[in-house]
């Protein structure tokens, strides 16, 4: 098993960054991450997309699961909002001079 620095984010693809953002703006089920990724991205993530990124963000303890019924909301906990500000940052320096 390869151990996690909870300190990084997987920007593989762009989806744990996007996830991550979007749960710094609220909490959400994988149905309306997907829907709101497709909203914005013009192509909604499939289930066997969005739900292996969500167990692996909180395998990471990057976010955490709260269950009502048979509904579970996803949120950022601490290290998540943390990683999100470093990842955030990371992506400003490295597509700032692809904008220029």
């Amino acid at each position: 098993m390869v151990k996690r620095n909870y300190y990084t984010c997987d920007m593989r693809g762009m989806l744990s960054f996007l996830i991550l953002f979007l749960l710094s703006k609220k909490s959400m089920h994988g149905q309306e991450i997907a829907n709101e990724l497709g909203k914005r991205k013009g192509i909604k993530p499939s289930p066997g997309t969005i739900y292996p990124a969500l167990k692996g963000l909180n395998e990471a303890k990057l976010i955490k699961e709260t269950k009502s019924g048979k509904i579970i909301k996803y949120s950022l906990t601490p290290i998540g909002k943390r990683v999100l500000a470093i990842a955030k940052r990371k992506f400003c320096q490295m597509f700032m001079d692809v904008i220029a």
